[in-house]
Order: structure tokens, then sequence, then C-alpha cells
């Protein structure tokens, strides 16, 4: 084991992956079968960013995530249960079963919400970080957003301000190569997106997307600076979607070599040669991954069993209660 690296970290690093792996892959099941509605975005392929990135955050650190939104809350440390259930529409969702795939919020561990909109995530953060700051928490604000969102007008006026203000906030950027089919060649105009940041005089990274340790390191020295009054940072990690941008697309735009090249670098089965090679056995292993799976199945059956919510339901959560000032 590398001395400087913590047995349980490691390990809890690959339980976390294997978590988002084996929801997504339960998740397209079944959406495949009519029983998740709407849209569905995956994050097969983005475990290893996703993971690093939130183990290196304290439990009342601020998050906010994208439309590709079921590893953002389970790699800070949602359960899977409510998750489940509210893809499934339940009332025992995280949002009663009425935000859906792409709109998850789970406050329990931080997670400020994700949604559809691109891009939409860098002001919440930003200001998630404002209120710390004003606050006087030390809590530090994680932004994930895509390379798309990256050419969004939020995105430069978000790290301005952050800037300007010296704000908490750790812009981190999952560059999986594509905008839905268009590539990030043909939409930025300098080989990496992290180069951004010497407009706003902030740090710039780039790191391996398919290596939890690479993304941890890069997001525990930027929270570290942004606990310390100096102001954001901005990460990109290079990573990659091995699914199409949505469950049910079937579109044409990368090669099949291009796929195979990258799943070559999948994120779970390179660290669990790294486990081993580091003194990790099979057994311990293969206990993880047993656990895993019982836990996904347990969370697809406690969420069939959950009720749908009833009509009048439907307009609940949507105002402050009467009489909240």
């Amino acid at each position: 084991m590398e001395p400087s690296r913590d047995r349980a970290l490691l390990l809890e690093m690959y339980r976390r992956m294997l978590l988002i792996r084996r929801f997504d892959e339960r998740v397209a099941e079944l959406h495949s079968a009519g029983e998740i509605a709407g849209g569905v975005h995956l994050t097969i392929g983005q475990e290893a960013a996703v993971v690093g990135a939130c183990l290196a955050l304290r439990a009342d650190d601020y998050m906010t995530g994208t439309h590709r939104s079921h590893g953002h809350p389970l790699a800070k440390g949602a359960r899977p249960e409510p998750l489940m259930a509210e893809l499934l529409g339940r009332r025992s969702g995280v949002n009663k079963g009425k935000g859906g795939s792409m709109h998850l919020a789970d406050f329990s561990v931080g997670s400020l919400g994700e949604t559809s909109i691109v891009g939409s995530g860098l002001p919440i953060a930003t200001g998630g970080a404002l209120s710390a700051k004003m606050r006087r928490t030390t809590q530090v604000a994680l932004c994930f957003f895509g390379d798309g969102a990256a050419n969004e007008g939020a995105f430069h006026e978000s790290l301005n301000l952050a800037a300007l203000w010296s704000l908490p906030v750790v812009f981190f950027c999952e560059n999986n190569q594509y905008a839905l089919t268009t590539a990030v060649q043909a939409s930025c105009s300098i080989p990496n997106i992290a180069d951004r940041a010497c407009a706003y005089g902030i740090p710039g990274v780039v790191v391996d997307g398919q290596d939890p340790i690479a993304s941890y390191d890069a997001v525990a020295a930027a929270a570290d600076r942004a606990r310390s009054g100096a102001g954001p940072t901005l990460i990109e990690a290079k990573t990659y979607r091995y699914t199409e941008h949505a469950q049910g697309l079937r579109l044409s735009y990368r090669t099949d070599d291009e796929v195979n090249e990258w799943r070559a670098r999948d994120p779970i089965s390179s660290f669990r040669v790294k486990l081993q090679d580091l003194g990790v056995g099979a057994t311990e292993l293969e206990r993880i991954e047993a656990q895993i799976s019982a836990t996904i199945d347990s969370a697809v059956d406690l969420a069939r069993s959950s009720e749908f919510p009833a009509f009048e339901e439907a307009f609940q959560d949507l105002f402050a209660d009467e009489g909240v000032s």
C-alpha cells in the first residue's frame, strides 16, 4: 500500500465507483423496460472523476451536479434507496417522486440540486459559496459541469464573480469529450478548458479523469485553497462516457475504435488491478462487489414496493408554508 494513501480511503473509492456503475447499469435496464420514464443520462465511464472529487470534501460541503446526475449524490455519500425510488417516481424518493432522473437534490449530503439546464449549477454553486463566506463556515462548494457548459455565459459569469470575491468554490469540469454529439475540439479554441482559468486569475488544473486519486488530490488542494480565503480553482478532468448522451439514443458521431480505446482505461477495472497490486486480496474485493449488488437489488425492491405520489401532491413543496417569513 502506498504509504501516503489510507487503505480505507482507497477501498471507499472502489466501493463508490462500483456503486455508481451498478446503479446506472440497473437504471438502464429499468428504463428500457419502461419502469423509468423520461430522459436518463448515465455516468458509466465517468465514475472516477466524481468519486475522487467528492471524497476530497467535508460532509458539510456543498455540491451541484448536472443532468448526468445519478453519480454525483452517490459519490457524495447519498443513500441509493431514495435515489432509485425517485427515478421510479415514488413518494419515498429523495424528492418525493417529483424530480426524476435529471432533478435530484439531497440536502442531507450537501447536494443543492441538479437540473437539465446546461450550466445552471455554476451560479448556484457560486451562490452557495457566497453564503458560506458570509456565514464564515469554511464550507466549500464543488460545482460539476461538462465541457458543453464551459461555453455557456453562466460559466464565465460565475468564474468571474467567484474570482472577484474570492469565493470558496471549486469548479470541476467533467470533460467527457462531447456535448451531446459535438466534439470538444469543435467548440473550444484552446487545448484545455482549464486554460481559461488564467482569464480570471485563478489556478487551472488538468487531471486524468479515469484515476480517482488524481481527482481527489486536485480537489483536496483546491478545497484547502478555498477554505483559506484564496478563492476558486478550475479543475478539468479528462474522462469519457461509454454510453450515449441519453439512454435510448442511437447516434453516429464517434468511432468504435475511440470508444474501445477509452474502455481499455476503464476506471473501475483499472483501479481494481491497482488495489490488488497494493496488496488488497481478491476475497475482500469480491465481498465489496457482492455487497454492492445486494444494495442495488434492495434499492430496486424498495422502490417498486413504494407508493406513487397522489395527484394532489403535485403542487406541494412549490411554495413556502404559510407563516414563514
